[in-house]
């Protein structure tokens, strides 16, 4: 509960205070300029990154596999163009490190990786029984 309290809360105050610091080095008007430009080309680019994981999706479907790393870097790619919609610098920064597909693969492996640590799975085996015999 602490974590989505931090989230709703916290990150919203964080980029609040950037922003007033940052408007007060280059000034409010050059700061909203800039946060609309960082909008604007992350979308871009987020577009042209997805329609390159979709592009790879299709070949790895046609050719019988499972794309299963397209489907998680598409939904990383709309993730960070909500990111990258958000106005704030934290959030452009995470929707652009997001978008590199260096970092992304770095990233979805980390989490991947803590997740796989974090789930308890419980192997068995079972017997299907009928009344009928």
């Amino acid at each position: 509960m602490s974590t989505l309290l931090f989230i709703i809360l916290g990150i919203p105050l964080i980029e609040i205070f950037i922003m007033i610091k940052i408007g007060g080095i280059i000034g409010a008007f050059n700061t909203l300029l800039f946060i609309l430009f960082t909008a604007v080309t992350g979308v871009y680019f987020a577009k042209l990154e997805g329609l390159n994981e979709l592009k790879s999706a299709v070949t790895k479907t046609l050719r019988n596999e499972v794309p299963f790393y397209e489907l998680v870097s598409g939904a990383a790619l709309m993730f960070a163009a909500l990111l990258l919609i958000i106005p704030g610098f934290l959030t452009d920064i995470i929707g652009f490190l997001l978008i590199i597909p260096f970092t992304r693969k770095f990233i979805i492996k980390l989490i991947a990786k803590r997740q796989k640590k974090n789930s308890n799975f419980i192997d068995g085996e079972y017997e299907d029984i009928n009344d009928d015999k």
